[in-house]
């Protein structure tokens, strides 16, 4: 079996997967949603000391896995330098103690593998949409080791400017699930925002300038928050779906998949499905408790760099807060 964690962000995660099979076994996480709530984000030093709380107690659950473990891997890049050496340091203390190998994971390579959970084969090549609170990116996925970024955002994610609109509403923290439930009671048609690089070919997006555009219809329309959610989150994926088909022009995939934290809007999946069945892509999407930071995709990408020896020694892993891919 391996044990893997994972501390990128506000998330304490720890599972237990075992490796002939990909069958999880254990998996816990523990949300600092509520501590972060009243700061309208995600404060790093705060999620430090909280994940030094979290994880060793998740990890006492765990102990009756330990005389099978054969590997313990964990995130250590990317994600916030503060949270990420909680878990590194964790899982340093593991593989000595217990003398086993230790497997670095990128939380990006993560949430691809979120599609396999429990699955013992994976389904590459397959294209992929990776929106979450950091991210925003199109992906060629050849194998574990060839990934190819067809696409990234110039600012701010797909994620972050749901966080960042309902800050500007008050709507409170995490602003993904709050401003898709406003969405819900308002007119989409209502506020006649711009889609972002609309006349231009670059294969890129970019969230800032729609971000700018909500911000100054608050200002004017404080009441219609409903709206204003609504317009947003229908603009906002338009402009993924507008550059997803530029790319689908010159890449052709059987199977295509949306992951990531944002990955959970409902509004986004339908669109991004309608899109496949245009294309005639097999949309792979992850189970909703998996698609936002959790350690169960860490040790399901975790076997498969068991199987490739992507092993590293103790004086050799440490984090990479920026790295992608």
């Amino acid at each position: 079996m391996i044990l893997s964690i994972e501390s990128s962000c506000d998330d304490s995660s720890i599972a237990i997967t075992r490796i002939r099979d990909a069958k999880l076994l254990f998996h816990k996480k523990i949300s600092q949603e509520i501590d972060h709530s009243q700061y309208g984000g995600v404060v790093p030093e705060l999620a430090a000391r909280l994940h030094a709380i979290a994880l060793p107690n998740i990890l006492e659950e765990t102990k009756k896995y330990f005389k099978d473990l054969k590997a313990v891997a964990v995130t250590n890049e990317p994600g916030l330098s503060v949270t990420l050496v909680e878990g590194v340091c964790m899982a340093k203390a593991l593989s000595l103690s217990l003398d086993i190998p230790l497997l670095p994971i990128n939380h990006l390579k993560g949430h691809i593998y979120s599609l396999f959970i429990d699955k013992p084969e994976v389904q590459f090549p397959l294209g992929v949409l990776l929106v979450s609170g950091g991210h925003t990116q199109v992906l060629h996925v050849k194998s574990y080791d060839e990934i190819e970024v067809l696409a990234t955002t110039l600012d701010d994610s797909f994620g972050e400017s749901f966080d960042k609109v309902a800050k500007m509403l008050g709507l409170g923290y995490p602003g993904g699930p709050v401003v898709e439930k406003s969405a819900l009671s308002g007119d989409a048609t209502k506020f006649d925002f711009t889609v972002p690089l609309l006349r231009t070919p670059k294969l890129a997006f970019s969230y800032s300038g729609l971000k700018n555009q909500v911000r100054l219809a608050i200002e004017e329309n404080p009441e219609a928050k409903n709206d204003i959610c609504a317009s947003f989150q229908n603009v906002a994926t338009k402009h993924l779906i507008h550059k997803l088909k530029k790319i689908l022009q010159t890449n052709s995939f059987k199977n295509f998949a949306i992951v990531g934290g944002a990955s959970a809007n409902k509004y986004l999946r339908s669109e991004i499905e309608k899109l496949c069945q245009t294309d005639k892509m097999q949309l792979l999407v992850a189970d909703m408790q998996f698609c936002s930071d959790n350690a169960a995709m860490i040790g399901r990408c975790a076997i498969d760099a068991y199987r490739l020896k992507r092993f590293a020694k103790l004086d050799e892993i440490d984090v990479n807060p920026r790295t992608n891919f």
